[in-house]
């Protein structure tokens, strides 16, 4: 697995894009975000259809056309420095062929922001456009809004990489060891998803995979993740670090599934690595190599992850 190219950091004044790729974006949120990113000195525009509703299918925010659209415009406007999206939810994986990649590439380098149903996108900027992406807090999302750590941490990412060299989670090693390899993964249930894919990774060889999940039982999980284990997807892969699991079962259960699961690996394994859909969460970036320490509970990147 190779690394990928890094966008520039952001300086003051940079305009950033908000575009909703996925779910509805609750307008009191929007607002609210779009406040912190003018308090960092910022200047963010908004996507024309950040807040539309599909007319038939609510959970989408707007039509898949709509959402393709604002997303390639923004990111091929000059202008724009950095595209953030507004959340999660579903809606990335029906929009994805819409995307004119070649006029993306053309576009150059900028810094991608998301998570959660954002993975699908991560995939398809590692594969077609080559791009380190940080799978990181939304700009309407809950915890960017209120949580100063998720803030401070994705902030100091966009403007000082080099002071986020190391990332220490406070995690514990589910299976000890050191291990170096390219950061990649995201949403379980999007990856099992995105599975075949020619927007998608064959497989996490070389790789420190990143995984986490929201609101799934743990049979779903238990699912996700056996079938990515048939397809020989984790074949190669150096290490894992695992996220948050909210909303799922109670997490002694969770943590019984991934030690039968990933146990067998032969690789380093780290626990509640504080990234995903939990209060606090810190941005990871994808495309940048870098040692796992999983005793430590450390992510340590060999270079930083914006020039």
């Amino acid at each position: 697995m190779k690394e990928l190219v890094r966008p520039s950091r952001l300086t003051p004044g940079a305009r950033v894009a908000v575009v909703a790729t996925s779910g509805p974006v609750p307008e009191e949120r929007l607002q609210a975000g779009l406040d912190i990113l003018r308090g960092w000195d910022l200047d963010p525009v908004v996507g024309p259809h950040v807040l539309d509703r599909h007319g038939e299918f609510g959970y989408l925010a707007g039509t898949d056309a709509d959402r393709a659209a604002d997303l390639q415009n923004a990111w091929c406007d000059p202008s724009v420095d950095a595209v953030l999206c507004a959340r999660g939810g579903y809606g990335v994986m029906r929009m994805v062929e819409l995307l004119d990649w070649n006029a993306m590439r053309a576009a150059g380098p900028k810094v991608l922001v998301g998570f959660s149903d954002v993975t699908a996108l991560h995939e398809a900027f590692a594969t077609r456009l080559g791009l380190v992406t940080l799978y990181g807090p939304m700009a309407a999302g809950i915890d960017f809004i209120k949580n100063a750590r998720s803030q401070e941490h994705l902030r100091s990412t966009l403007f000082a990489p080099e002071t986020v060299r190391t990332i220490a989670s406070g995690g514990r090693a589910l299976v000890p060891g050191r291990a170096r390899g390219v950061i990649l993964g995201g949403c379980l249930c999007l990856l099992a998803s995105e599975l075949g894919s020619a927007y998608a990774r064959p497989g996490a060889r070389g790789g420190l995979l990143c995984l986490e999940d929201v609101g799934e039982e743990t049979y779903r999980l238990d699912r996700y993740l056996t079938q990515l284990l048939r397809a020989d997807w984790f074949d190669g892969v150096r290490g894992v670090l695992l996220g948050s699991w909210e909303r799922c079962e109670p997490y002694e259960r969770v943590r019984a599934l991934l030690i039968d699961r990933l146990g067998g690996l032969g690789v380093p394994v780290v626990e509640e690595f504080g990234f995903g859909h939990c209060e606090g969460a810190l941005t990871i970036p994808f495309g940048v190599a870098a040692e796992l320490d999983a005793d430590a509970g450390t992510l340590t990147l060999e270079e930083p992850a914006l020039h």
